[in-house]
């Protein structure tokens, strides 16, 4: 009997391996949520959407805020979710909303009124959430909105939240902003830029840029194989061949033909106006508009209270609701909380989604064949389009026709005289033809035609004996 090496390792049951993963895989995931700005509707809406116990069901929320400032909203409010303060986001407990304790000094609330000290407490909040992101602390993040003006400082020069994570936490790649719902993904490819601006900030590159981030977005983040992508122009109707401009003839136009050479099905430029307005966008799984405007307007009003904001692209997985402060309505309880909800849901689906579509590339098995595009998205093992291959089959023909004129061209006299010489020898020689009528091809040869003929020659034998 053989024993173990002592030294060895031990060997863990394949049934604990499945159900350690079959664990992770129904553990709550924990969602941050930052406060955002504390004059705006951010604790109504995180309250109210929190008021559905079911909510705890399905995550571990971790409020990064103030639990005075919460406590005046929800009494203001007069609302009734409860919280459970800590101070750690370790000490976050499930089936309970957990308010963490960003800073203890007291920031006076004022209802709908922009201030810098709310933009300050906001700005506090983010920090200390993205801190913990590092650390591995929560899985995903939804923001609440800020006032991108009162949270202006030294720390944050930022037009917004998407520029502020892609520095922050993004380890040099590139952030997406996509509005979205059920139905309908709009991406950005120029965000909070002043629209002055927009014009000379469209180039090829970052057309590409956007598109490339938008198409993995949408296979990872919302598991669409092969999805469609509308391009939209950049001025009315498409500038008109170029009469009211010649961006979409020497910009957005050749950035789709890149797009397509790496197997990204894009199509466009389209009008934003008829795009929207006669619901094209419906036979599209993305729309990937020129400017903040453009796509947002319409996206708007199509979505009403469903919209949810996904900044894409990046590492941590953050939504937010589509909507801002709120300064008109805050403290009046009429804040919807249907987009902060909807920005929960989204989160937790494209966590979700990330893992199941990593896990079975985790080890890739080697590629055994050449692969004519190997790192593109097109059909693998792509036969070469049938143009290129009769183009290809032409130029040859060709080829080898100008190299025999030429050689006859130059070569009279010994073309007569192989002329000559051939003739003779076929008066005394079989030809070719001749031969194959007497000797056996090659296609006699094959296993199937020698027994074939074995068997003929054992019944002419029996026949005569």
């Amino acid at each position: 009997m053989q024993h173990a090496d002592c030294c060895s390792p031990p060997i863990i049951p394949v049934i604990i391996i499945k159900q350690h993963k079959q664990m992770e895989q129904e553990r709550k995931i924990r969602v941050a949520i930052t406060q955002g700005d504390t004059n705006g509707v951010g604790y109504e809406v995180i309250f109210k959407a929190f008021a559905d116990s079911a909510m705890l069901e399905l995550c571990t929320p971790i409020i990064y805020g103030s639990p005075k400032i919460a406590a005046y909203h929800r009494k203001a409010l007069g609302l009734e979710t409860n919280f459970s303060i800590i101070n750690k986001a370790e000490e976050a407990r499930d089936n309970r909303l957990n308010m963490l304790t960003c800073f203890d000094n007291d920031v006076k609330v004022e209802m709908g009124q922009p201030a810098k000290e709310a933009g300050d407490a906001a700005l506090k909040a983010l920090d200390r959430a993205m801190s913990d992101y590092r650390e591995g602390l929560f899985d995903v993040l939804v923001t609440a909105p800020i006032n991108k003006a009162t949270i202006q400082s030294p720390g944050f020069q930022f037009p917004g939240h998407t520029e502020y994570i892609e520095a922050v936490v993004g380890n040099g790649q590139k952030a997406l902003m996509i509005l979205m719902d059920e139905n309908l993904r709009v991406a950005l490819v120029t965000t909070h830029l002043p629209l002055k601006n927009v014009a000379q900030a469209i180039t090829k590159e970052i057309i590409v840029e956007k598109a490339v981030i938008f198409h993995q977005s949408l296979r990872r983040d919302f598991r669409i194989s092969n999805p469609r992508i509308a391009v939209l122009s950049l001025n009315p109707h498409a500038g008109d061949e170029g009469v009211l401009g010649t961006e979409e003839q020497t910009i957005i136009r050749p950035a789709i033909e890149e797009l397509s050479d790496k197997g990204i099905n894009a199509f466009g430029p389209y009008p934003a106006d008829g795009f929207f307005g006669a619901g094209t966008y419906d036979f599209f799984d993305g729309v990937l508009a020129m400017y903040h405007d453009q796509g947002l307007a319409p996206f708007k009003t199509i979505a009403l209270d469903n919209g949810v904001n996904y900044t894409a692209g990046l590492p941590l997985v953050r939504t937010s609701p589509d909507h801002g402060t709120a300064f008109d309505i805050a403290g009046q309880g009429k804040a919807s909380e249907l987009s902060m909800r909807h920005a929960i849901f989204t989160a937790i689906d494209i966590f979700r989604n990330r893992i199941n579509y990593d896990e079975p590339q985790k080890n890739p098995l080697p590629k055994l064949f050449h692969e004519k595009r190997e790192d593109g998205d097109k059909a693998r093992f792509a036969i070469r389009p049938k143009d290129q291959f009769k183009t290809a089959v032409k130029r040859e023909q060709n080829d080898a026709y100008v190299d025999s004129s030429e050689r006859e061209q130059a070569r009279p006299e010994a073309k007569n005289e192989n002329e000559n010489q051939n003739v003779q020898r076929s008066r005394t020689e079989p030809s070719v033809a001749l031969q194959s009528r007497t000797e056996p091809s090659v296609a006699l040869q094959s296993p199937f035609n020698v027994q074939r003929s074995t068997e003929d020659k054992i019944e002419k034998t029996e026949a005569e004996s």
